[in-house]
């Protein structure tokens, strides 16, 4: 379980750790002593114009002034310039001048010499969106969403109503948020640039107008996703202000806000205090031996990957790439937690195949999928070198946290006692030879002194005699390599007479609980909280499959005659009562060997509406047998209308038959017969089943029993005609049509005899039957008459 962790229980610093189990994978430490300024919003005052730099510095309050280049400046501040220069490439000092007033906001804090990097296109970071009411070409969906809940997104900002000349960027946190949610989300930093552009007109630069909230508010509104399943904070102050936030602006995960209460601290408890100190060491252990050398410079971070003491490899080839495999993924995590940007180079141990090269490569891409900077990572190079750049998203661990060095002064290294004393007689020889020039005293580290005064001591005397010149070197034991003082003292000059007391000592510091605490800016926009709670919305509830009973409970129905399958699945049965009448409704295939044939396939009623289609006999229930059939209407001889029974075919492609245009007074038949088109009609609902009740039982049926009206008397004196036999040439005398039909069995053919005909058509066949049986007996006698 992934989860945020809050240590605020000392006032100096205020940590917060997210954890996946007990690996830390980020990390945020905030120190109230050192103001965070990245995201606030200052009137500033422009005070130089550099046209060489195509930028202007401006003064918002701070000890440095910030630099705005030009690309950064909205043209909303820019002056009129004349008719002749509107076209072309535009000069800083023609459209700014000094004095002039902007509001501006922090884009990159200051690091080491330089100053604040800052821009005129403000971006106001909510819940769900990042409102950039200045920017109106700007905005859309983060890079991160992609796939179909891009499309939901994008969707759900047509309905938004966003201000003229404002654009928004939907964040990670908004994917599944309805609408409203959204909505709720845009008023507020609507509301919220509405204040800080009211308090801008008030008063004269510089000051500061809105302040980025704390670290509290930052960790739960850019850290908390769905994957977070707890957060735990071990302070009551900072609970209640986190409650208070998370209660106003996401209540429906007000449920994972802890407060920790237990004895043991709680960084201590998910194993995170090692992992944080990692990020301030030089070197990094990797599980494998090896080791990471991460070394900060000014203008980039070099990590060199060694093996060390890596030997689990089977060859020099497989050590190699495990050990760069498991450095990628260190890498990534490190640069979350030191929070390093800028231009990062990675020297990985040699590979020899370039399979390998591409999977170290993909590793470190994997992990750098969550972090919340925007990375660039190139290829690993002939030489082992991988050069990358990351998004600086706040000041480094260790430029905040950090020192430096006040012996090395950050190099790591000083120099030797024999090296510097040598350095300081040479540059004491060079010092005497100059003009004027009566005495040196040179303050030295007492080990360096003594070198100089026991080893050195001719050096020393030829330097006196040969310029004239008086040294005095003075050991200092506050002094410690490579630090020394050189002092030339000249004509007139006066000096204390005593050496013991030219020794020189240096301030002593101050504590820092006994300096004075800075005095923090109070912004002029402060309190604005939404207009109303966040909307909770609820989520449509999915409906719940139909599922078959247990075995106890068909058990139960075994034991007590009752239908359980029914009962379970009553609110299903009207879809599948619509299911069955409609299948019902469509004529079945027959899989006979002769189904492909158009004979066998059932013939549909043309008398009746494209809604009604006819059901075979062998298809209704037993209980419908007895009912009596009435025989569908007769339809016209084809043969008077040569186009009938063509355009009653269907055509060789398949598909649905070609009808023929019908005559006048069969077009008034079926008006009469259908007022209404059934196409157009709602089909009734299906009745309710009362999955209680036990249905009826199926009527029995008499076998002895044969109704009246569909057997005939039969004659037994008369001999029954037989039927001709079916010619098996193709060719036919006669020029009459035959009809291929399909192979019917036995059982068919006999129940066809008394089966009652529901084809119209069926009168035309039994005529053309007829005639076929009187011209086959003429056919016998004659045949018979000849023998």
């Amino acid at each position: 379980m992934k989860r945020i962790l809050i240590n605020a229980t000392h006032e100096e610093e205020l940590r917060v750790a997210m954890v996946d189990g007990q690996r830390l994978f980020d990390l945020d430490i905030d120190t109230p002593s050192r103001e965070q300024k990245k995201g606030n919003i200052y009137k500033g005052k422009i005070t130089r114009v550099e046209p060489s730099l195509e930028a202007v510095f401006v003064d918002y309050g701070s000890e440095r002034q910030g630099f705005l280049p030009l690309k950064e400046i909205d043209k909303a501040y820019f002056r009129e310039r004349s008719g002749d220069d509107n076209s072309g490439r535009i000069n800083v000092q023609d459209v700014l001048s000094v004095g002039q007033e902007l509001l501006i906001q922090i884009e990159k804090e200051e690091r080491g010499n330089k100053g604040a990097a800052l821009t005129t296109f403000i971006s106001l970071a909510g819940r769900y969106l990042v409102l950039m009411p200045n920017s109106p070409r700007a905005g859309g969906i983060s890079r991160r969403i992609e796939g179909d809940d891009r499309a939901e997104l994008q969707e759900a900002l047509r309905s938004l109503e966003v201000p003229d000349g404002m654009g928004m960027i939907v964040r990670t946190a908004g994917v599944g948020k309805q609408p409203e949610e959204l909505q709720w989300d845009l008023e507020y930093l609507i509301q919220l640039w509405t204040a800080i552009d009211v308090a801008a007109k008030d008063r004269h630069a510089p000051f500061l107008v809105y302040q980025e909230s704390n670290i509290i508010i930052r960790a739960l509104r850019d850290y908390l996703r769905k994957d977070i399943g707890e957060i735990l904070v071990d302070s009551p102050e900072v609970y209640q202000t986190g409650y208070d936030f998370m209660r106003m602006v996401m209540p429906h995960e007000l449920s994972k806000f802890k407060l920790y209460q237990d004895k043991v601290p709680l960084f201590t408890r998910y194993q995170v205090e090692s992992q944080i100190e990692s990020a301030f060491r030089h070197e990094v252990r990797l599980p494998s031996g090896g080791a990471l050398v991460i070394d900060p410079t000014e203008a980039l971070i070099s990590i060199d990957v060694n093996s060390a003491r890596a030997n689990k490899g089977g060859d020099i080839e497989e050590t190699a790439l495990n050990t760069n495999l498991e450095a990628a993924e260190e890498i990534a995590r490190q640069l979350r937690l030191r929070d390093l940007g800028g231009l990062v180079v990675i020297d990985f141990i040699d590979m020899g195949p370039s399979r390998h090269q591409r999977e170290v490569e993909n590793r470190l891409r994997e992990h750098l999928k969550a972090d919340r900077a925007r990375v660039q990572v190139g290829r690993i190079s002939r030489f082992g070198l991988l050069e990358m750049s990351r998004q600086r998203l706040r000041p480094a661990l260790g430029e905040a946290h950090q020192e430096i060095c006040p012996r090395c002064a950050g190099l790591g290294h000083v120099r030797g006692v024999e090296s510097l004393g040598l350095a300081v007689l040479r540059l004491l020889e060079e010092e005497a030879s100059k003009d004027k020039v009566t005495q040196l005293v040179v303050q030295l580290p007492v080990a360096v002194a003594t070198f100089m005064l026991n080893e050195k001591r001719a050096q020393l005397e030829i330097i006196e005699r040969r310029q004239e010149v008086k040294l005095l070197l003075i050991p200092n034991p506050h002094m410690e390599t490579p630090h020394y003082e050189i002092e030339r003292v000249k004509d007139g000059a006066d000096k204390p007479s005593r050496s013991h007391q030219l020794l020189t000592s240096p301030e002593a510091e101050v504590p820092a609980s006994l300096k004075d605490k800075p005095v923090l800016e109070v912004p002029a926009v402060t309190g604005i909280s939404p207009a109303a709670p966040a909307p909770v919305v609820e989520k449509a509830v999915e409906p719940v499959q139909d599922r078959k009973p247990n075995l106890l409970k068909r058990l139960l129905g075994v034991l007590t005659g009752q239908n359980t399958q029914n009962q379970d699945t009553t609110d299903s049965q009207p879809k599948q009562a619509d299911s069955s009448d409609e299948s019902a409704s469509r004529p079945r295939r027959s899989r006979s060997r002769g189904s492909n044939r158009r004979g066998s396939r059932p013939r549909r009623n043309e008398a009746d509406t494209g809604d009604n289609v006819s059901t075979p006999v062998s298809e209704k229930p037993e209980s419908d047998s007895k009912k009596p059939v009435t025989p569908a209407p007769a339809k016209p001889d084809a043969d008077e209308d040569g186009k009938g029974r063509a355009n009653g075919r269907r055509s060789r492609r398949g598909g649905r038959r070609r009808r023929g245009g019908r005559s006048e007074g069969e077009d008034s038949a079926v008006k009469e017969n259908n007022p209404v088109e059934k196409g157009n009609v709602m089909p009734a609902p299906a009745p309710e089943v009362d999955g209680n009740a036990i249905p009826a039982p199926a009527p029995e049926v008499d076998g002895n029993y044969v109704p009246a009206e569909q057997v005939s008397e039969v004659d037994g004196n008369t001999v029954k005609e037989a039927k001709p036999r079916r010619p098996r040439s193709n060719g036919s005398a006669s020029g009459t049509n035959r009809r291929r039909r399909g192979s019917t069995s036995r059982s068919n053919e006999a129940a066809s005899d008394t089966e009652v005909e529901k084809n119209p058509a069926a009168a035309d066949n039994s005529s053309q039957q007829k005639e076929k049986n009187v011209a086959s007996e003429e056919s016998r006698q004659a045949d018979a008459s000849e023998k």
